[in-house]
């Protein structure tokens, strides 16, 4: 096991269409994806595409969509460790203007107890929050281990506070900011305070505000894709959690900037593309971007 990822699973729907029908109304999607969902699911499918297979702690029932998942993941290698609910989750997507609406219907009342794995040589753990258990129980073995430990915070868990404790990099995103009721700065702070090495707080077309291996604060901005050719931004954030976890398990010794810019290029090239397959990115895709597209001026 190169990698462990622990995230809540989803099968995304993600459809264009120039509005939502009310009430007896009707109306047929322009274009419709399905795929895999879920913020550290994702980042897994991600990472393995990109060349690092990891194992995947996530739900899974024994419904036809639980099925489909399954197969899903086969296909790219991973191994899955379920935890079992009643129904499958699912997320409908709808993407316009850059913007992005979702309807989730999600069961996380789980049947078993998370499954407990021999780490073996496992070098690093990815989390979302979800599974809050299992994700606490795994971050404090990385932590005894010495091993990486990655969060992605997209929201506020019940967790969160306490888990940050075991994380080494974290990478939040603007939506745990207004919900804790703190600036990109004050963010910053938290996360050093809770002994987090590398932070950062995402912030779309504004890139990402960070802190490096010195503690030091910088912007990282976004590269400037026109309008016309962004397609659909959910999933994108995943992809850069993905993305960096692969430079960091393949280049362990280079710095956090290199990983970050590195998993820009991932997530550019994902918002170009309908649903979180099609977005997933090759290493050629990635060494690509930034020959075409140039960093936005940072203010």
């Amino acid at each position: 096991m190169e990698a462990l990822f622990i995230g809540h699973a989803y099968i995304d729907v993600t459809f264009v269409a120039d509005d939502m029908p009310q009430g007896d109304d009707k109306s047929v999607a322009k274009d419709y994806a399905v795929a895999f969902g879920g913020n550290a699911t994702t980042a897994a499918f991600c990472c393995a595409k990109l060349g690092v297979i990891p194992d995947l702690i996530t739900t899974n029932s024994n419904d036809w969509l639980g099925r489909m998942f399954m197969d899903m993941a086969a296909k790219y290698g991973i191994s899955v460790h379920p935890r079992k609910v009643r129904r499958s989750s699912l997320s409908f997507i709808m993407p316009k203007d850059g913007k992005r609406a979702i309807v989730r219907a999600r069961d996380d009342e789980y049947l078993h107890p998370y499954p407990h794995l021999n780490l073996g040589n496992c070098r690093a753990l990815h989390l979302d929050g979800h599974l809050a258990d299992a994700a606490l129980y795994y971050a404090k073995e990385f932590r005894k281990l010495g091993r990486l430990v990655s969060l992605d915070g997209g929201g506020l868990r019940s967790n969160t506070d306490e888990l940050l404790h075991f994380v080494d990099v974290a990478v939040v995103a603007e939506r745990l900011c207004e919900q804790m009721h703190l600036s990109e700065t004050e963010m910053l702070d938290y996360l050093k305070s809770k002994g987090c090495k590398i932070g950062g707080v995402t912030a779309g077309e504004r890139g990402m505000l960070w802190y490096d291996e010195s503690g030091k604060v910088q912007r990282m901005p976004a590269l400037n894709v026109p309008k016309a050719a962004v397609v659909d931004t959910n999933g994108a954030g995943d992809i850069f959690h993905g993305a960096y976890m692969y430079s960091y398990l393949s280049r362990p010794l280079s710095r956090w900037e290199e990983h970050f810019r590195f998993a820009r290029g991932a997530s550019t090239h994902a918002i170009q593309y309908l649903g979180n397959e099609a977005k997933l990115p090759t290493r050629a895709d990635i060494e690509s971007i930034e020959t075409r597209f140039q960093p936005v001026p940072v203010a």
